[in-house]
Order: C-alpha cells, then structure tokens, then sequence
C-alpha cells in the first residue's frame, strides 16, 4: 500500500515543465495547492542525497512554487498555466492563472521550508537565483504587512451562504487587535478563520523565517534580510506567548487555535497542517514544548470539539467535512509525534480504514470506514506513507540493551 501510494504521486500528480517546473496537483483536483504540494513531496526528501533525479523533481517543483508565490503571494491554489480555471468564476480574483486567492499563512511558509531542506539535504543552490532572492523579501514583507491588516489591501468575497468560505466586513474578515503575530484570512482547511490570528500557521511562519533567514545568510549573503526575517520570527513568537496561550480547560497552559487580540479565543485543533498537534513537526524550533504537551493532552481528547471517536477508530476531524468524520492526516501526525508504538498502531489503523480501496483519504466515519469523502487525496497518501517511513526508521535503530534500557 506504500509503495503504490509513492509510486501514484509521482506518477499521477507531477507534470514536467519545459520550463525546468513541475506542476503538482492535489489528486481529484484539478489544481496545484503551495501547501499540498509541498507535504506531497515530504516522504521522499529523505531520499535525496542518495537520488539525484528525485532532488531534481523537489527543485522542480519548488521553482514552480517560487514563480507562483512571485506572481500572487496571497492566492493559495494555481492553474497549470493562464488556464482561467477557478473554483467558483465568481470570485473577485479573476486572475487566470489562480484557482484560488483564499489567503493561508501557510502557503508562504511551505516553499520556504521545501526550498531550505532540499538545500541542506543535497547542497544544491541552484533554486536560489535572482527570483527566489526576491520572493524571500515578499515573504517576510507580506507576513509584517499582515500585521496590522486593517491597513491591507487584501480582500476576500464569495457570493455564497457558507460562512466558511467568505470572509465578513466586505471581505476583511473578523475584526482583530495589533499583537505582534501575522493575519490569515483561511486556514489550512481552506475554512474561513474565526479568529484572524491562526497559531499555528504563526508558529509555522516563525520556523520558515528562520529558514530564510539560514538562506539569506549563507547564499545571498543579505545581512539585511537576515535580520528582518530574524526579528519578525521573533515577533510572531512573542506575540503567541502573549495572546496565543491561553488556559485549557483542565486549567493547564495551552495553545489556542486562533485569537483575536480582542479576546476572542476558539480552543479546538483542525486535522489539516499547520496544526496544533504537528507544532513538533513544523515548528520545532519556537514552540514552548510544556504548552504543546498540554495542547496534545487536549487535542486528543472529548474537550477538542473536533476529536471524534467510533467503533473502528478515534481521531481528530475538521469543521470543513462531515461532522464526526476522523482525518489519517491527523492520525499520521498524531503518530509522527507519538512514540514508536503509536506510530505501528496508527500505521494499522489507517491501513484498516481505507473502506477497501487501499487508497487513504480526505476523511471517513469512525464507525464505518466505507464512507469517506474524496476517494483520491494525495496529500493523505503522503502523510500515511511518512508515517509507513517513520515506522521503518524505528525498526532500523538499534535496540537499547538491556542494561541501558
């Protein structure tokens, strides 16, 4: 099931460029998301030191990134060309070469990342011309940007009745108060945030900022932009610690998902990454291990009001699918956090509930793994198949004796 899930994403959702670019899509959609494609990709960056031609597919797929991200850094999905494809022709953005504007902090922050660990995993700097020299400056200048966003000038308007999928005030969405950390208008799910400061795309930010800053430093030699990126992580970090910890309802310390600055606080966690639980995985570097302790006791429990549990499986869902559906990409990360026999039973687990077709997907019911939604979800083959990895790395170290043990 691994192995025909590694060989499906790069035979099914890459198409090479002539222009030296691939061009990922999601799998049943017919469009090329920043985030998915880049968690696509992440079960093979372990491989690229010993794979030349995978390390020239990942640089591919980041200088098509790079190029999207220098032609609209607030849209979230591409076309595969000026196609005019979009999810709903209504939208303001009219631009043909954008499925989708929904900004997502996110979508700034996976590139960056992709680029930073194809580059020390393999040396190469190739990606990294005068473009991409660029597009690190946009980065950093749109996340501060998005620090007072009453000043943007982004908006985001839907003619539709699902609240989620418009943003309210003509398009600015929710109000919020200056706090140090950056706005998003979307949140991975693609859902419209209650709140405007999302905390863990904000985590994830500080991380990919200390990337560019890793870049500025030892490609471009940018001083300047070394310390810009520097200091804005630090002020989103900061900015969490203020108004991003909140108590969790067994009176413990705990991330909130999002926030306001006015003192509006949504506790719960959403499977799609950035999340809460995978702060390890995406943000190691600025996160407050004790709070995010706290924050996993909470996550995976009844008091997350997206932690659902059935007869076959238990795990976290998202308000963006049926209600009570569990997500593998949240049982993946729930294992890639855990301990070597969390990872081996949650391995089974979403191997057990792929309802037959030996294919992982978007989301399915916890009492009858049969009914799923999106029958081809790239984005949850890779995190299984990370998973699958990271089970594998476990069986290759080796075993304490037992007097270490």
């Amino acid at each position: 099931m691994v192995g025909a899930a590694l060989r499906r994403t790069l035979t099914d959702t890459v198409t090479l460029g002539e222009d030296g670019t691939a061009f990922v899509i999601t799998g049943d959609i017919p469009a090329m998301w920043l985030r998915d494609s880049t968690t696509q990709l992440t079960p093979y960056l372990r491989f690229l030191a010993d794979c030349p031609p995978l390390a020239d597919l990942v640089a591919a797929v980041v200088r098509r990134q790079l190029a999207q991200l220098a032609h609209d850094p607030y849209a979230n999905a591409f076309n595969d060309g000026p196609t005019g494809a979009h999810y709903d022709p209504e939208d303001v953005c009219d631009d043909p070469h954008v499925w989708e504007q929904k900004y997502e902090v996110d979508s700034l922050a996976y590139p960056v990342t992709l680029a930073h660990r194809l580059w020390r995993s393999t040396g190469r700097t190739d990606v990294f011309d005068a473009r991409a020299h660029d597009v690190l400056r946009t980065v950093v200048r749109q996340l501060r940007a998005e620090q007072r966003h009453d000043e943007s000038p982004y908006r985001f308007s839907r003619a539709t009745t699902i609240p989620t999928e418009t943003l309210a005030r003509d398009g600015r969405g929710t109000p919020v108060a200056v706090t140090g950390m950056t706005w998003s208008g979307f949140r991975p799910s693609d859902d419209a945030c209650t709140y405007g400061y999302n905390v863990p795309a904000n985590l994830f930010a500080a991380q990919a900022l200390l990337a560019v800053a890793d870049i500025a430093a030892e490609v471009y030699r940018d001083t300047a932009l070394v310390e810009d990126a520097r200091t804005l992580s630090r002020e989103l970090t900061a900015g969490v610690a203020k108004h991003g910890v909140v108590p969790g309802p067994g009176g413990e310390d705990v991330y909130a998902y999002e926030v306001d600055g006015l003192g509006g606080v949504l506790l719960m966690d959403d499977a799609n990454t950035p999340s809460l639980l995978s702060l390890p995985l995406i943000a190691p570097d600025v996160l407050d291990r004790g709070v995010w302790e706290a924050t996993r006791r909470f996550v995976l429990s009844p008091d997350n009001p997206y932690y659902y549990s059935g007869t076959v499986a238990a795990g976290v869902g998202s308000p963006h699918t049926k209600p009570g559906r569990v997500w593998p990409i949240a049982l993946a990360v729930e294992g890639l956090v855990g301990t070597p026999a969390d990872r081996v039973r949650l391995l089974h687990l979403i191997a057990d509930t792929d309802g037959g077709t030996g294919q992982v997907h978007e989301s399915f019911d916890p009492s009858d793994p049969t009914q799923f939604s999106r029958p081809w979800f790239s984005w949850a083959d890779s995190m299984f198949c990370e998973l699958a990895l990271a089970v594998a790395d476990d069986a290759a170290q080796p075993r304490p004796s037992q007097e270490q043990a």
